[in-house]
């Protein structure tokens, strides 16, 4: 399904936050140090995350706004050195529970940032779910509020 599409279902069928501007996007960027991918800069200006099939507090899926987004180590557990994980990996759904759904800006392929499942207490070992967030929200959204990649 293309990204245009699947930002129809999120707003119709979903939960999404008001947009980010380009000046928030630039500043994200600029802060962070990479740049949002196709699918994530169509995104974040459709809107500046959100969640899905429930609203906040009891969303499994929460999509982190742009201020929210973080280098994995430190959001799940609390150090920003190497032996705690990547520093290429950053946090993009809160799952609940310091579990969140991750993406490594090191390992881009094809345009895109793969997306991991990042299980504290398992990380900094993260399985691999995703090759884009297109196909991450695609399944996401078509999972019925579960954890698509998990077993049962």
């Amino acid at each position: 399904m293309s990204m245009n599409n699947l930002l129809k279902d999120f707003s119709r069928l979903h939960f999404p936050r008001p947009p980010a501007t380009p000046a928030e996007v630039a500043a994200f960027e600029a802060r962070i140090g990479w740049k949002l991918d196709a699918d994530l800069r169509a995104f974040y200006l459709h809107s500046d995350g959100g969640t899905l099939f429930e609203e906040e507090p009891d969303a499994s899926y929460r999509i982190l706004s742009l201020a929210e987004i973080r280098r994995a180590r430190v959001a799940i557990l609390g150090r920003d050195t190497d032996e705690y994980g990547a520093p290429s990996q950053y946090t993009l759904v809160d799952m609940q529970d310091t579990n969140y759904a991750i993406l490594d800006v090191a390992q881009q392929a094809g345009g895109s940032y793969p997306l991991f499942d990042a299980w504290h207490e398992t990380y900094p070992v993260a399985k691999r779910i995703a090759s884009s967030f297109a196909e991450f929200l695609e399944r996401a959204m078509a999972s019925d509020g579960f954890s698509y990649w998990l077993d049962g």
